[in-house]
């Protein structure tokens, strides 16, 4: 006895019957609203500032914004090089000679003129050691004397941030950046022209930063952007020309990935959303959906053919996939979606921007393929592939040998999973940041050359109140966290690193200054502003009763190191000055890692739950929505129980 359809099968009868009566209606308005979203989807922009991986009311983020209201901010470009001998001998020739070090003030110099440097803020060696106007009431010959006495200092001091260790006859020029939204030109502007620049200059020059890195990373994002794009359409378009040998077949995975693309991004550019460096990826991952579904509607549409005309087999093939096909999207937006816990925004936008792109493949599926499918008199049925044939066979055998020994298939899934959870504690999360970059890239072999030579890249500071008038009993606070600080040593588990590299306080200049230039506080402050103009400004705000501690560490390191560096820092300082706060780009870069790794817990446990119950509405069994899950789940699983066979695993989403 014949059953009458239900009402969900009416309602996709009648949706079937109305996508062909309309189809070119339908198509006319897709490819309408697809010109429309050209242009805005065009404007859209990356955002390049690592503010955009923070919510707006995040304490480490605000911590760093006051900093910067304060102290005008620490992202420092260091460019550096090993001077050569003028005689030819092999060897560095001598930093503290006079020849080196006018070439050094020179180039330090024509590195200020770039758009986006802070000129007045550039430091080198040949700038610190150069004899100054010191207005002290004594004779020229008697300062020059002194000077030269006190040059020793300079150069100790230095160490580690304009010359390099002891006994490394390195320079470096350390050029401080207007804050981005200053800048005459864009920071990735700014840093290309530091490059040009250095790489003209002889010897070999080496460039690097945090604000180096971070330009880089968006950077090299952007390329593999469009590289991973490219490659993904081009291979998937070749395996559907490869599988259904029909030019029709290759261009409507085209028309239904790139005009949704093109509305996603549309939809971005209106809501005044940004791309973020985690969107990279939409462009391959929306291409895989599409391309999915069209593949899975040709292969249907192949068989209805051989019984119907092509009208006839489209509502069919509609009929039969229209639901599967909206089930599987939702649950793949879902699974998008669940990033949306995130606490870090730019995962959020990347979890709404692929929400987003999936709910547009099913759009485009509806208004595109109805035309692309049945347009023109000729047939352009999908072909059977070459290979077709023979992987059927394949299939159908491994079905048959799973049904048939399905207990030792159950067996030995869970040994994998068992296998995989003892590897569990072999595995190590790759959290050095650095490790985003390839090893080859300029900015790791610029890391490495600095990690050796001055202790590494990683600029950062403790900072806390200051009395409007300092006096003697004040620096003698700040000079012995100082001391405390540079004796600070974080080792766990015997790992190297751990450690400040450099420290560096106001007490540190003024404590130095020979009683013969200057006696008292203020006076000692008058000499080193001669001397060195930027030193207070950078250290103490008076205005804001502010005073700051500048820190340095090692880059290359795993976050849990760089964390608990941070965490005894504060825990530190804050005997000495209660309301001390920690803050700077390695805080923020070393914390965000670590978020990372949070939140892929959270939303990996969101997706499940929510995609159980997608799963369990259209088939009203919970054990048939948990049974579907082991598929999904336990690859995951496998993947990173099981990354003991190698070195790590990223903590990148």
């Amino acid at each position: 006895m014949k059953t009458d359809p239900s009402w969900a099968d009416r309602c996709v009868a009648e949706l079937a019957e109305f996508a062909v009566r309309q189809r070119l209606v339908l198509l006319g308005l897709a490819l309408m609203a697809t010109l429309l979203s050209y242009w805005p989807a065009q404007s859209l922009k990356l955002d390049e500032s690592i503010e955009s991986f923070f919510a707006p009311a995040d304490p480490l983020l605000l911590e760093y914004q006051t900093s910067k209201s304060h102290f005008g901010g620490d992202e420092f470009v260091l460019v550096a090089y090993s001077p050569e001998r003028s005689d030819g001998e092999p060897g560095p020739a001598k930093v503290t000679s006079r020849s080196v070090l006018k070439e050094n003030a020179a180039f330090a110099a024509e590195l200020s003129q770039v758009p986006g440097v802070r000129s007045a803020s550039t430091q080198c060696l040949g700038q610190v050691l150069q004899f100054p106007d010191l207005n002290t009431g004594l004779s020229k010959v008697v300062e020059a004397a002194a000077f030269r006495i006190f040059q020793e200092d300079l150069l100790r001091e230095a160490r580690g941030i304009l010359v390099g260790g002891e006994h490394d006859e390195t320079l470096a020029i350390v050029l401080r950046l207007i804050p981005a939204d200053q800048s005459p030109i864009p920071r990735r502007e700014t840093i290309q022209q530091i490059r040009e620049l250095a790489a003209l200059h002889q010897p070999r020059t080496y460039v690097a930063g945090e604000p180096v890195q971070v330009q880089d990373m968006f950077l090299y994002v952007e390329q593999d952007s469009r590289l991973l794009g490219i490659t993904s359409t081009l291979l998937l378009m070749l395996v559907v020309v490869l599988m259904f040998r029909s030019w029709r077949w290759m261009i409507l995975p085209l028309l239904v990935v790139q005009p949704a693309l093109l509305w996603t991004k549309g939809l971005m550019a209106l809501t005044d959303l940004k791309l973020s460096m985690v969107s990279s990826m939409l462009t391959a991952l929306t291409t895989i959906i599409g391309v999915a579904t069209v593949m899975h509607i040709a292969v249907e549409f192949r068989n209805a053919r051989q019984l119907h005309s092509r009208v006839a087999a489209f509502q069919e093939v509609f009929r039969k996939l229209a639901v599967p096909i909206f089930w599987t999207i939702i649950t793949t937006a879902i699974g998008f979606g669940s990033l949306l816990t995130s606490s870090i925004v730019p995962v959020q936008s990347f979890g709404l921007l692929l929400l987003v792109s999936s709910m547009m493949v099913l759009v485009a599926c509806f208004v595109f393929l109805p035309a692309g499918i049945l347009a023109g008199r000729r047939d352009s049925d999908p072909q059977l592939g070459r290979s077709e044939e023979s992987l059927t066979r394949g299939l159908e055998k491994l079905f048959d040998a799973v049904t048939n020994q399905r207990w030792i298939t159950i067996s030995a899934l869970f040994a994998m999973t068992v296998m995989a959870a003892f590897g569990m504690k072999f595995v190590r999360i790759e959290t050095d940041f650095s490790q985003n970059f390839r090893q080859e890239s300029p900015i790791i072999e610029s890391l490495d050359y600095f990690e050796s030579r001055f202790g590494g890249v990683g600029t950062w500071e403790v900072n806390f109140s200051a009395p409007a008038v300092l006096d003697e009993a004040y620096l003698e606070r700040v000079k012995q966290l100082a001391s405390e600080l540079r004796a600070l040593q974080v080792n766990p588990n015997g790992d190297a690193g751990g450690e400040l590299t450099k420290v560096v306080a106001i007490s540190d200049g003024l404590n130095f200054i020979p009683p013969l230039f200057a006696g008292r506080v203020d006076e000692r402050r008058e000499f080193m502003r001669q001397l060195q103009p930027e030193y207070e400004p950078s250290l103490y705000n008076a205005a804001a009763g502010q005073m700051r501690i500048v820190l340095r560490a090692q880059e290359r390191q795993q976050a849990e190191v760089k964390l608990e560096l941070i965490r005894r820092v504060r825990e530190l300082s804050r005997k000495s000055f209660p309301d001390a706060e920690v803050t700077g780009l390695y805080v923020l870069l070393a914390s965000l890692i670590q978020s990372l790794l949070r939140d892929q817990l959270v939303s990996f446990g969101v997706s499940v739950v929510l995609i159980v119950i997608c799963v369990w509405i259209p088939f009203r069994r919970l054990s048939w929505a948990l049974i579907a899950m082991f598929p999904n789940v336990l690859p995951t699983l496998w993947l990173a129980w099981g990354g003991w066979g190698c070195r790590s695993i990223s903590a990148q989403p």
